[in-house]
């Protein structure tokens, strides 16, 4: 382990960091809050504590997996301590387990909260709560590999440990220019967003918080009803970009480049269109007698499928009251997620689409031992280290999965749906769960120790797993 690397590549995170402290200070200062203030000061602590860990640069470039994995994990990490502290020291989140909780929910995009009322938050706070998910979205190390100017061929190694999905693909051959890519075109879909919920009457500062947390597909709202209050058609941009940000953005460059059918021949991205079209259309039937017109069972359940299938977390009705198909929906698609590639969490379509196709290719194995035949993605056979990663995914998912809820079946007060939808909420970044966790309600009820395995679950699931397994193997810390 090459420790001065590490160093120093937390020092530039925290250097972004600062910088982007001082958006929800500036938004305190228009509303004449206090409450600014607290972000920064926060903001000065963190640009001096980054200018004391990049003070010296690292002797030697030599960056392996190992650097790269912990210093993704300790930059999302310590990103999210000194993000809380302002929550604390402003008051508006007084518990700093709270504020930790509140924080890494937003940087992971889950949305899962502590918050009784949102709306007593100041407007700085709610400012920085819900841009944290913006920020979060594209990813907090891509975002830094974008904007500031590094040298060493340690980018791709970085990108990988970040980027979700089960391969890592750049769009161009520089690292650097595919993180700008990505993040202009995740910039350009955010601004059309808000000029259409400008478009739908939507107030400014909603807007702002709304698309930050779309795009991250987040789901942390600014209103205590969380989406229920704005209008049908404000509810519609939504829907529409919580799809959207779902997507696989190789998609959207294929669409702004030359080769515009290679978009369309993405088979994930079918996939994941036609589970929502097909999930909408069975629960919009199942609830069609709950609500006053057909159109509004389809408006509300094609809302809460893009919002859980995109692990955003938005709600509009307490789907918690909703039938049991329904519900059986809404929880298995918290375990598919939306796209590898986009800014939504869970398995991952692609993922998904890989194991039916290994078992299917299994089941031919079986059935002639001697034939011999590959697993295809797109037309083109998958290679056997991809097929094998997805099967050790699962099985570490699965087991991080049942340690979480042994470990939340110690706090006796809740029951096994709160325990196995909390897990799942926060393990798939997806915010609200069932039963004491659902929609209407949320984790401040849940002890100290739940709160950290959840948090632990939360930066799990957004970092596809390993990054925070590997910080416990003790061979990774080995100095070189």
């Amino acid at each position: 382990m090459h420790y001065s690397i590490v160093i120093y590549i937390l020092g530039m995170v925290l250097r972004v960091e600062a910088a982007l402290l001082l958006l929800p200070f500036v938004t305190g200062l228009i509303y004449r809050e206090p409450q600014a203030w607290a972000f920064l000061l926060v903001a000065i602590i963190t640009t001096a504590v980054s200018l004391l860990l990049t003070a010296k640069k690292p002797a030697k470039y030599v960056f392996y997996a190992r650097e790269a994995i912990v210093s993704t994990s300790l930059a999302w990490i310590i990103i999210s301590v000194f993000g809380a502290l302002p929550f604390v020291i402003n008051g508006d989140i007084p518990s700093f387990t709270d504020a930790l909780f509140e924080t890494i929910s937003g940087f992971t995009t889950t949305g899962s909260s502590i918050l009784y009322n949102v709306e007593a938050l100041s407007h700085a706070s709610l400012f920085w709560r819900s841009f944290t998910h913006w920020v979060g979205g594209m990813g907090v190390i891509v975002f830094m590999i974008a904007i500031i100017p590094m040298t060493g061929g340690y980018n791709a190694q970085l990108m990988r440990a970040e980027s979700p999905g089960p391969t890592f693909g750049k769009l161009v051959p520089k690292v650097k220019e595919s993180a700008k890519i990505l993040y202009l075109i995740y910039f350009g879909m955010t601004l059309l967003q808000i000029v259409l919920l400008l478009v739908c009457r939507m107030p400014v500062f909603d807007t702002l918080c709304m698309a930050f947390g779309t795009a991250g597909t987040g789901g942390f709202g600014i209103r205590n009803d969380s989406t229920a209050s704005y209008t049908i058609a404000q509810q519609a941009v939504l829907t529409v970009f919580m799809i959207l940000f779902g997507i696989n953005f190789n998609a959207y460059y294929y669409l702004l480049g030359r080769d515009k059918r290679q978009a369309f021949r993405m088979e994930e991205v079918r996939a994941y269109l036609g589970i929502i079209l097909v999930s909408i259309l069975m629960i919009t039937v199942d609830i069609r007698g709950a609500f006053d017109s057909l159109f509004l069972a389809f408006h509300h359940a094609a809302f809460q499928v893009s919002t859980i299938i995109t692990t955003t977390g938005f709600s509009t009705v307490d789907f918690d009251q909703w039938p049991s198909l329904s519900k059986g929906i809404l929880l298995l698609l918290m375990f598919i997620g939306a796209c590898a590639g986009s800014t939504g969490g869970g398995i991952k379509v692609s993922r998904v689409v890989l194991m039916a196709r290994m078992v299917k290719q299994q089941i031919k194995q079986y059935i002639h031992p001697k034939s011999v035949s590959v697993v295809k993605m797109d037309g083109k056979t998958v290679d056997h280290e991809t097929v094998r990663s997805v099967s050790i995914y699962l099985v570490l998912y699965v087991f991080l999965f049942i340690l979480s809820m042994f470990l939340l079946t110690l706090d006796p007060s809740k029951d096994l749906l709160t325990d196995f939808t909390a897990v799942a909420a926060t393990f798939n970044n997806i915010g609200p769960g069932l039963a004491l966790v659902g929609p209407t309600r949320n984790f401040a009820e849940l002890t100290a120790l739940s709160k950290y395995v959840l948090m632990f679950d939360m930066l799990a699931g957004r970092l596809e797993l390993y990054p925070m397994v590997m910080l416990f193997v003790p061979v990774v810390w080995k100095k070189n």
